[in-house]
């Protein structure tokens, strides 16, 4: 793990100081107010369901080489999340998938926090078609076929609420009014 040094404002060493409790890395320099609120990474996953059985690839490489997961990556800056899921079902396993709601959220904090956004989606088009960079295999199973794949533990509970959640989770809020530019704002389903 790299531990950053400089500031990214203007290139002045950084120094540990205590700010709102915590001991946190801020610029040296009297003349900017630059701290370094730690690093964080935003991954989000697919949960494709069509007949009952869950869309899994096979990781070809790490993390995760050999065990099947749901499809999913890692957002980029300026993308928003709903893109991101749709980009990665499409580009891992050849399915076009539209993102319906968040069903499942992990929170990980550990050197880099990571946040998880799991999305139910909706099966547009396409069989399952790995991308043999990234997966080495893609298709549409159930329960009983998956007992015997090596699936990632966390997939296991995901796949659990795919299949048996009661809920659709939170959904896009297209008609708010709030002036916040550029955000994706989700809610519960309202009447």
């Amino acid at each position: 793990m790299t531990t950053v040094r400089y500031c990214s404002t203007c290139g002045t060493k950084l120094e540990t100081r205590t700010i709102d409790g915590v001991e946190r890395l801020a610029c040296s320099s009297p003349d900017c107010s630059f701290v370094h609120w730690g690093s964080y990474s935003v991954g989000v996953g697919a949960l494709l369901v069509r007949d009952g059985k869950v869309l899994l690839v096979r990781r070809a490489q790490e993390p995760g080489k050999g065990y099947w997961t749901n499809p999913g990556g890692y957002i980029e800056q300026h993308e928003p999340i709903e893109t991101t899921i749709e980009r990665e079902v499409e580009e891992e396993a050849g399915v076009v998938a539209r993102a319906a709601g968040i069903v499942a959220v992990r929170d990980q904090p550990r050197d880099v926090h990571n946040v998880y956004i799991a999305f139910a989606m909706e099966y547009v088009s396409g069989e399952p078609k790995p991308d043999n960079r990234e997966v080495d295999a893609a298709g549409f199973f159930g329960p009983e076929e998956m007992a015997e794949m090596n699936v990632a533990p966390f997939t296991r509970w995901l796949v659990d609420v795919a299949l048996n959640g009661r809920s659709d989770g939170l959904e896009r809020d297209e008609r708010t009014e709030l002036p916040i530019r550029h955000a994706g704002l989700f809610k519960v389903a309202t009447r």
